[in-house]
């Protein structure tokens, strides 16, 4: 087991420099970078302005190298100015005294949002803290939920239980966050229909209520919700029909014993996969919701960052996500391996 984390460490490394580079290129494409300047600087800049701007403030240059100084792995930029005054990637407020040679994300220097006009690290960890306490809401209620439904219609496949359910999934399913989102706002909170809950989750942030979180929680859960219990619903249909279930009921074993002695824990092998793919989901899919109903999380500010063009946040709101699905996907490996005593065989 220890030589497989290792192994899969290794290569998550090699998966992360080559995603976040890839990331690092298409936001300091050109178009971008001339957007950056004329925004920081002057919209009326002619384009010999624009490149002048880039080089002062250190867009210019070969992008692997530039690469390298964000990383932190390459000495930060340095350049005169006009008035004689010395500036630089690492000549900054956040830097006091004897400005570093090295400031990247190795060590821990994110960089500086031109929207919020704060460190980015300081903003990613709020947001994403924000984000986390929404996840934390929806898992508890879209887990046990799922897998109640998913279990319940796989037990007796083809009865009138089971195709109640599997059309409630499949209809959860179809239905994107942001429609089922606008229905709920419309149902249950406005004047057109029962105001029992906020429309807005803005005073979540401070304050948790079941008055102004509940609604985008469960609009999450919701299409989260039906993909996880078909899973489960197929997986114990499987193994509801095999034969070591069969000899179980032939030797006068009760039906509830062979479903939660026997069945469930082979049952739930393929849908913990599917559990532990939800949190890069969540993560990235909470955007609609986040700006649905104007919670000010890691997703609205990912969409912050995109729409004002601010590079270095929306580099570091990248690195969270490719890192949040390769630490998932560990984990989910190393769950596998315990639930399935057969790939520990092998």
């Amino acid at each position: 087991m220890g030589l497989f984390i290792l192994r899969r460490l290794g290569v998550m490394l090699l998966t992360a420099l080559c995603l976040t580079f890839i990331v690092f290129v298409l936001t300091n494409l050109q178009p971008n970078l001339e957007k950056v300047a004329k925004s920081e600087g002057n919209v009326r800049m002619t384009d010999a302005q624009v490149t002048q701007w880039l080089d002062n403030n250190g867009f210019g240059g070969n992008s692997l190298f530039r690469y390298a100084e964000w990383l932190g792995v390459a000495p930060g930029w340095t350049k005169t100015g006009d008035d004689g005054e010395l500036r630089g990637r690492c000549i900054n407020s956040r830097n006091e005294g004897t400005p570093p040679r090295f400031c990247g994300i190795l060590q821990g220097d994110w960089g500086e949002s031109t929207v919020f006009k704060a460190d980015v690290g300081d903003i990613v960890s709020t947001r994403l803290g924000l984000t986390g306490w929404l996840m934390l809401f929806v898992m508890l209620l879209m887990i046990p939920s799922a897998l109640i439904v998913g279990v319940l219609a796989g037990m007796r496949e083809g009865s009138k239980l089971d195709r109640s359910l599997s059309t409630f999934s499949i209809a959860s399913t179809a239905t994107p966050e942001y429609v089922s989102g606008v229905i709920f706002i419309t149902l249950f909170a406005s004047s057109a229909g029962v105001k029992w809950f906020k429309g807005t989750a803005t005073s979540a942030a401070d304050d948790i209520t079941f008055e102004n979180f509940f609604l985008p929680v469960l609009t999450i859960s919701l299409y989260g919700m039906g993909y996880i219990a078909r899973m489960t619903r197929a997986s114990m249909t499987e193994v509801m029909a095999a034969q070591y279930v069969r000899t179980a009921r032939l030797k006068g074993v009760s039906f509830p014993n062979i479903v939660l002695k026997h069945a469930l824990r082979n049952a739930l092998i393929a849908p913990f996969t599917v559990i532990m793919l939800q949190f890069p989901w969540l993560l990235n899919g909470v955007v609609i919701v986040e700006s649905l109903f104007n919670y000010k999380g890691f997703g609205w500010t990912l969409v912050q960052a995109a729409g004002n063009n601010d590079i270095e946040l929306l580099l570091a709101c990248s690195v969270v996500a490719v890192f949040v699905v390769l630490i998932t996907q560990l984990i989910s490996d190393i769950g596998y391996v315990f639930l399935n005593p057969r790939i520990r065989i092998a």
